[in-house]
């Protein structure tokens, strides 16, 4: 593991002293590979990584990872949370609780992750501790089966005790104050506006009295509180009434914002349903989705989401896989196919087994990873954090001097304390705490509508910051699976004679190569006859009679065997040549290799064009490991290489550019993957791969790697944006206010406005192109 990843996951122990962070070491034996069929050998390049491929992806947060296994482990959701600061508080003091061994709590998600053992009898005190921070917060666990609701309540429905207080509120403000230019009677405007303050701040008055019996001094209600009780104090009543409307407006329209790009996010990554369609005999019931058993067959429409991992019992289809994937192109599904859960059915109806339930099914192992990687926080956050803790009392401080020293020396009272209001309502810290993890879990979400998993704001912060990029051959610059590259004719037969030939030697094979080569001869139409005879000849190749003349299909040891003349023959391409004579005279060869991906050229241009190096780490030979390099546009290649060669080159690419990132799918790749500053490894993978990687490609495509640094660096962009914003605001208006041009209004924009801007702008990530 790289010093900068363990550093990164010992930082993040919000529990000091109760975590102990060890670097995992991974040791893995790597063997050259020898492949026979039917009686002839290929000797080849290319090199398989794992036998293990499939697109699971299971992971949690890096930071629980170390905990002891037999700690229990849960997840509660806090209802109710709505001010980022305080969520910041609670996790703290829950942190501080003995029988914690470690908590996290996920603003941007509302999740409370807690290690500890006898968790029953630990939940009051969450619920205590919770309340005595924001008194609505309701710790309630979580159900792990249990779908986001799919019907949405409109904004008024929502928030319409709020908006009815506001709205009173805001009517008796504006007759107090019309009341007051008419020059009536003072004593009427004045009860207009008593009354609007009750309405408006009775609630935070007496939270903010309630918080002060607990220890909880400089919190929001109780600078609200002191800022505009001081103004009735100084006999701004008009002041004092309208800073509490705009500050409840403003605290309105923030909870909207940030429950709406919640919504947007998890909507993104939930797509777990609520019930499916059971067929029983001629029958169809629907059921819930967490009700559905292994083997059950469930009726899929034209238009209907998969509901769970498993494989078409019945019917043909086009599936769209892009809500998983991000692969726009549909894939043609019939009776055996693979089914992934998330995906739509566009056409055919469809009978599907079920194969997995559905808290092991892809949406739910998506929807898992998203959360978990928010619970990860960046360095970025918990610098935020931190800072806001010493924040608000250095800024109330600043009040107080304000307040006191300048009135002193100057007599006018009024005017200073009127400033130093302004300094309370700008201390509220809401803002810069708020600014940052929304920003980073918007980059996950975003990520995972393109099939890019993060494994956290950790992980999206490393990425941004790499300078080259390190890639295996196999399975992810190249599809791992063999194909025929090129036909070339020698003799006086032609292409497809020669192919067919080939393809009637091998239909008995059930090697890779020889599958290829009949592959490819079925693709382009030839008819295959099996031939009477056929005889093989070991290590060397296959001999057989079709159409009453002898043909040899195998390698150069086969063709000296029988004497048949090579000398013409010169091989300069990549891949494995299969060699073919008829009737004792050489007639051409096969190329079989390890087909490039599509996307591999472009995806590499797309990394240069970025100012980013790209290199090569592969256990295959030097040729092999060229061809495929010169054909991407790689420069930098190291071949033949143990899994501990490839980390000390992996550290000597480090020192040469600066950070790194490798992608990799194989067993093998677990070492370098974790020892990389980022380790990216590809959904088709293996297991130890995906494990180890902070970066998980579902698309397994090579254009998911410019694009992951690409929502990486623009991720980190508006989490900075967010904090330069809100500390330049905050700072304008205090020293706005401190020579007498900024009243309380502009404060409380600088609060709960600058709040709300920065979460729309953290959610211009989802909607961006890439």
């Amino acid at each position: 593991m790289s010093e900068e990843k363990m550093q990164a996951e010992q930082e993040h122990c919000h529990c000091e002293g109760k975590c102990s962070h060890e670097g995992h070491h991974h040791s893995h034996d790597h063997e050259e590979h020898s492949h026979s069929h039917e009686g002839h050998s290929h000797a080849h390049g290319d090199h398989h990584h794992g036998d293990h491929h499939h697109t699971e992806v299971i992971h949690t947060g890096h930071e629980f990872d170390h905990i002891d296994k037999k700690t229990e482990q849960r997840i509660y959701i806090l209802e109710g949370l709505g001010c980022a600061n305080c969520a910041a508080k609670m996790e703290r003091q829950i942190c501080a609780l003995p029988e914690v061994e470690m908590a996290v709590l996920t603003y941007a998600t509302k999740q409370l992750k807690v290690a500890a053992n006898h968790q029953e009898a630990l939940l009051p005190k969450l619920q205590e501790i919770c309340s005595s921070i924001e008194s609505e917060v309701t710790v309630v666990p979580k159900e792990e089966e249990k779908p986001l609701p799919k019907v949405k309540k409109s904004i008024f429905e929502e928030n319409k005790k709020e908006i009815l207080i506001i709205a009173a509120g805001a009517i008796l403000f504006a007759a107090g104050t019309i009341s007051e230019h008419m020059g009536i009677t003072p004593l009427y405007p004045a009860i207009g506006f008593i009354v609007a303050y009750v309405l408006l701040g009775w609630e935070i008055v007496w939270s903010a009295l309630k918080n002060l019996t607990k220890g909880h001094v400089f919190d929001e209600n109780f600078l609200m509180s002191v800022a505009t009780l001081a103004a009735f104090a100084i006999g701004d009543f008009a002041e004092a009434v309208g800073v509490m409307l705009f500050y409840r407006i403003g605290e309105l329209f923030e909870d909207i914002a940030v429950d709406r790009s919640r919504s947007q996010i998890m909507e993104a990554v939930d797509m777990r349903p609520e019930v499916v369609n059971r067929v029983e005999g001629s029958n169809v019931y629907e059921i819930p989705a967490k009700s559905a058993e292994v083997g059950d067959i469930l009726l899929i429409r034209p238009g209907d989401r998969i509901p769970l991992d498993g494989t078409v019992a019945e019917g043909t289809s086009r599936i769209d896989t892009s809500p998983v994937t991000g692969e726009p192109v549909p894939v043609a599904v019939s009776p055996g196919s693979s089914l992934v859960s998330g995906c739509v059915n566009e056409q055919g109806v469809l009978k599907m087994r079920v194969e997995k339930k559905l808290s092991e099914s892809m949406v739910t192992k998506i929807l898992d990873s998203v959360e978990n990687a928010a619970a990860s926080k960046p360095k970025l956050d918990r610098f935020i954090t931190r800072f806001a803790r010493v924040y608000t009392p250095i800024v109330v401080l600043a009040a107080v001097l304000t307040a006191i020293i300048p009135s002193m020396i100057t007599g006018d009272w009024n005017h200073w304390i009127y400033t130093a209001i302004t300094f309370l309502v700008i201390s509220c810290p809401c803002a810069l705490v708020l600014s940052v993890p929304l920003a980073f879990f918007s980059g996950i979400g975003a990520g995972s509508k393109r099939g890019i998993l993060f494994k956290g704001g950790v992980s999206i912060e490393a990425l941004k910051n790499v300078k080259a990029v390190v890639m295996d051959k196999t399975g992810t610059i190249t599809k791992g699976e063999f194909q025929v590259q090129s036909v070339v004719p020698k003799g006086r037969i032609g292409m497809e004679e020669l192919l067919r030939k080939a393809a009637e030697c091998e239909l008995g094979s059930t090697h890779p190569i020889g599958t290829s080569i009949v592959e490819a001869a079925r693709e382009k139409g030839l008819t295959l006859v099996r031939p009477k005879e056929a005889e093989e000849i070991s290590g060397k190749g296959i001999r057989a009679v079709i159409e009453g003349q002898e043909v040899l299909c195998g390698n150069r040891a086969l063709m000296e065997k029988y004497q048949v003349d090579i000398r013409s023959f010169e091989y300069t391409e990549y891949g494995t040549e299969v060699l073919i004579a008829v009737n004792g005279e050489l007639s051409g060869y096969i190329v079989i290799a390890d087909a490039l991906k599509e996307e591999a050229v472009r995806a590499v241009e797309t990394l240069k064009k970025e100012h980013l190096a790209a290199a090569m780490l592969t256990g295959d030979a030097k040729d092999s490991a060229r061809a495929v390099a010169d054909a991407v546009g790689i420069q930098e290649i190291y071949a033949q290489l143990l899994p501990q060669e490839k980390l000390e080159h992996l550290q000597m690419i480090r020192k040469k550019y600066g950070p790194v990132m490798f992608v990799g799918d194989g067993i093998n790749d677990a070492p370098v993957l974790a020892g990389a500053d980022v380790g990216a490894a590809m959904g088709s993978g293996a297991d130890a791969a995906i494990e180890a990687a902070d970066v998980v490609f579902m698309t397994s495509s090579v254009e998911a790697i410019p694009d992951s640094i690409r929502i990486a660096r623009i991720t980190g962009k508006i989490a900075m944006q967010n904090v330069v914003f809100a500390l330049a605001i905050k700072a304008l208006v205090m020293l706005l206010g401190f020579f007498g041009a900024a009243n309380m209004w502009m404060a409380v924009f600088a609060d709960t406005g600058v709040a709300m801007l920065c979460v729309l702008n953290s959610i211009r990530i989802l909607y961006r192109k890439f």
